[in-house]
């Protein structure tokens, strides 16, 4: 029996559906109402449906596969979604490498392959009266075949502004080889951080939750940055007062570990 990262002989199509998701955070602070209400302005152009769109054909050229179809929306009063379907281009014009390496950076809304599609759903919102601002974007890779949506994972990430990255990767279903022998895996794989070029990892904190009997690969990733400014909307630390700067980065670093550990932390002092 052939290991899984051994190449395979397959008995008709790779029927393995391999899917990446995440979802990326972006924290931020803006004062006053007034500049609360700008910052979600500033993220619905920032992040529109045509924004999205164009980097969704990047991530369909990076995976190797064709457009199909493209349905786009953007949200009264804020969000945008997209779908894109997409086909597997013939395996035999094209090398797809299934090793744990880095994707390609970016250079520069659901979309479906063939049995697969790639989309992504934003979600800004603001604390009504605390100034914290939060920006998710929730994105979907999922392919059938030998392409692997895991390529597209650096690209992705420095797309997007990504303070808090929670990622999930599963491979699901089997596929036969010439023998009839099931594989429900088709390549190796040891972490999901494998597939992340080394400025990345460096620029996080990184936690993994793998189970590898079932194909599961869990990593999140917070932001090791410690310059306020990055997370101040229409004010910088400039304006602030000494006890108003120590203020607002405790509530940016609250919420950042909130949505990094995915629980309410107890209120201190």
């Amino acid at each position: 029996m052939n290991k899984p990262f051994d190449k395979i002989k397959l008995h008709g199509f790779n029927n393995l559906t391999k899917s990446l998701s995440f979802s990326i955070y972006d924290i931020c602070y803006a004062k006053t109402e007034q500049q609360r209400k700008e910052y979600l302005e500033y993220i619905d152009e920032q992040y529109s449906a045509d924004r999205l769109t164009d980097i969704l054909k990047e991530v369909v050229d990076i995976i190797g596969a064709n457009v199909l179809n493209i349905a786009r929306q953007d949200y009264d009063p804020q969000g945008a979604s997209v779908t894109i379907l997409v086909s597997e281009e013939p395996v035999e014009q094209q090398t797809f490498d299934s090793n744990e390496t880095p994707g390609p950076l970016p250079e520069s809304v659901v979309a479906h392959l063939d049995k697969s599609h790639i989309c992504v759903h934003t979600y800004p919102e603001a604390h009504p009266n605390d100034g914290i601002c939060t920006f998710r974007a929730d994105i979907e890779v999922s392919t059938c075949g030998v392409i692997s949506p895991l390529k597209a994972l650096n690209f992705l990430i420095h797309s997007l502004e990504s303070d808090v990255v929670t990622i999930d990767y599963r491979v699901r279903g089997f596929t036969r080889d010439i023998t009839g022998v099931k594989h429900y895996i088709d390549h190796a794989i040891h972490s999901i951080q494998n597939y992340m070029t080394e400025d990345t990892k460096e620029a996080y904190h990184m936690v993994d939750v793998n189970v590898f009997q079932e194909n599961l690969f869990h990593t999140k990733m917070m932001l090791k940055e410690t310059d306020l400014n990055t997370y101040l909307f229409g004010l910088s630390t400039d304006d602030l007062s000494a006890e108003e700067e120590k203020e607002i980065r405790a509530k940016v670093e609250r919420e950042i570990q909130e949505v990094f550990y995915g629980r309410n932390l107890p209120e201190l002092g």
